[in-house]
């Protein structure tokens, strides 16, 4: 039995162009909670997704994973939340809850996860996502937004903060000097300088161009700024990192960002690329390198995120913008014209 009925803005095809939708949201169970949708970031991954270029997508679809929003409805078992909380929804909306995975708080790696959008309820509906007015998530998928967190500036980590802040909680220990690397400067990026800044790393940010290197030195804090192109400043700064976090989601060559790594250093992937990299392998063995992923965070680690940001003071450098503006928005984050996320203002927007 369907619920409520909402609206919000959906890609009809492979275009991705996206346009007013009405649909109903599934029916409220005990243990979910129904969100008035406020704010929702806009990821790159959206933008591949509403084009179906990572794989194919079923339409109309909704994007939208880094939701914010306030606590209307609830299950009759729900008891983390109370109505009119502030609470955030990320990338995933569900998994079995009985694997390895579920069971060691790393539910995002469930093969049976259940994506916010694009992903199917067990009845074969497609989920959508927090481009809408409303969404009922169950209880467990929901985090609170900290009282002192102003709400458009949560909305880019419920997946682009903790996408960074998960893979970077292994290198936080307060004692000990971590030479940090941060290889690309955008939505992830940005928020990733600022969380090793807060875990004390001394970080440089790896860029194709100079064209940020006013932004992240003077205004993220980073210590250093490496132009990729620049050979001698790449040869210049070789075997000098502890971690690299890659956060570029497009291909391109890994031996230049290889040899920055010390002894032991480690590659750590968050950016989905559309073809395949490629590596040398003895650029590895020889120097006991490690090529690792990470793929968004636990729920655990979302509210940890969220915390962390908060007790720290930070904040994101983000764009608001209004649903009318919403096309205009992916054309420029595909120009990487923005610094650095859009944050969609859905309660102050109309989708009908």
């Amino acid at each position: 039995m369907d619920g409520r009925r909402v609206t919000g803005l959906a890609a009809r095809d492979e275009s991705g162009h996206l346009s007013p939708y009405s649909f109903n949201l599934r029916k409220t169970g005990p243990e979910d909670v129904v969100l008035k949708v406020l704010y929702c970031g806009v990821d790159h991954t959206d933008l591949h997704q509403i084009r179906s270029e990572i794989y194919p997508m079923n339409y109309p679809l909704v994007p939208g994973h880094e939701v914010v929003g306030e606590v209307v409805e609830l299950g009759s078992e729900v008891s983390k939340f109370k109505i009119g909380d502030k609470v955030g929804v990320g990338c995933i909306i569900s998994s079995c809850g009985k694997c390895l995975a579920c069971n060691s708080n790393n539910e995002q790696y469930c093969s049976e996860r259940i994506m916010t959008y694009g992903g199917s309820y067990k009845d074969g509906t497609t989920t959508q996502g927090g481009f809408s007015s409303a969404m009922v998530v169950h209880q467990k998928f929901v985090v609170k937004i900290p009282e002192k967190l102003a709400l458009e500036q949560a909305a880019p980590l419920l997946c682009a903060g903790v996408t960074a802040y998960s893979p970077l909680k292994q290198f936080y220990n307060p004692g000990k000097a971590i030479k940090a690397g941060i290889l690309g400067l955008g939505g992830v990026g940005h928020l990733a300088v600022q969380i090793a800044k807060a875990m004390g790393h001394h970080v440089t940010v790896i860029s194709s161009s100079e064209k940020k290197k006013v932004e992240a030195l003077e205004h993220l804090g980073a210590d250093g700024f490496l132009v990729s192109s620049n050979a001698e400043e790449m040869e210049g700064a070789a075997s000098s990192l502890d971690y690299i976090l890659d956060t570029v989601p497009a291909f391109h060559p890994l031996e230049p960002y290889i040899s920055l790594l010390k002894v032991a250093g480690k590659l750590i992937f968050v950016g989905v690329a559309t073809k395949p990299l490629q590596i040398n392998t003895e650029d590895l063995i020889l120097g006991k390198k490690t090529l690792s992923g990470s793929f968004i965070g636990s729920m655990e680690e979302t509210q940890e995120i969220l915390d962390f940001w908060a007790e720290k003071g930070l904040s994101s450098m983000i764009e608001v913008v209004k649903a009318d503006y919403i096309n205009k928005a992916f054309e420029r984050m595909e120009r990487n014209d923005v610094r650095y996320r859009f944050v969609l203002d859905v309660a102050g927007s109309n989708t009908e």
